[in-house]
């Protein structure tokens, strides 16, 4: 947790700085088209996941079997060749088109509960992706990857906890700590991804569609507990408003 709190101090005091706009400099013009690529790829994504949300509100679709399918699609697709590109670019809108139909009955909870929840929960995962992830860029090369190995036991915490949890029963108390330290274990990653992939490409790893996965993933995974974590806050004012009530 000390890497966590000395990321963020350093985040409020000098990455901002003119200073740090210079470390832009250090993206050649390859790699700054490549991340032109990745980007427009990811928002692809998130348009063809919108589409999966959509169709789950029409013909209620999402459960396990769309997300048995998200993750084969996924590996299909890590399993080809990266030079069958339509074939890849196929497969990733698959991918999210399964993805936005598996977090569907969420999204569908979302809207009955409050649509302005939804809304708030997309906008507020928009701005945190854009915000740690241009905080990579402006940072020294290679600064933040030291922290791919805390976040990958950070992860492994999380997968031991939810098995515990599902065996023994967990309370309310871990599934909130479960919450808040996967939101911001992933928060993490989109800072190490972005400079890994900073990084692959620099040394001619010019895969956008892996890569735009990569970030894909990174940007669900934030937007589910957000979403998560302020329809549980809905729910506690609305049965404090009750009480009050009666």
């Amino acid at each position: 947790m000390d890497a966590f709190s000395s990321f963020f101090d350093s985040q409020s005091r000098n990455r901002w700085s003119y200073e740090s706009l210079k470390n832009l400099r250090q993206i050649s013009p390859i790699v700054q088209t490549h991340l032109k690529q990745v980007y427009l790829t990811l928002c692809c994504s998130l348009v063809a996941m919108a589409a999966g949300s959509y169709l789950h509100l029409l013909w209620n679709i999402g459960g396990l079997l769309t997300t048995l399918g998200c993750f084969g699609s996924i590996a299909w697709l890590l399993s080809s060749s990266p030079y069958e590109e339509q074939k890849r670019v196929a497969l990733l809108m698959a991918t999210a088109l399964l993805q936005g139909a598996s977090i569907g009955p969420l999204i569908d909870l979302a809207i009955k509960i409050d649509p302005s929840i939804l809304i708030t929960s997309f906008v507020g995962t928009a701005i945190a992706f854009g915000c740690f992830s241009a905080a990579a860029m402006l940072a020294r090369r290679r600064e933040y990857l030291y922290l791919g190995g805390l976040l990958s036991s950070g992860v492994s915490m999380l997968m031991w906890l939810h098995f515990a949890s599902s065996i023994f029963g967990g309370s309310t108390a871990i599934f909130q700590f479960e919450l808040y330290f996967g939101l911001l274990v992933f928060v993490g990653y989109i800072v190490v991804d972005t400079q890994e992939i900073i990084e692959k490409a620099h040394f001619g790893d010019l895969d956008y569609v892996k890569h735009a996965l990569t970030l894909f993933t990174d940007f669900v995974a934030v937007f589910v507990r957000i979403l998560i974590i302020m329809l549980k806050n809905s729910a506690e004012k609305s049965e404090k408003k009750k009480k009050r009530r009666d």
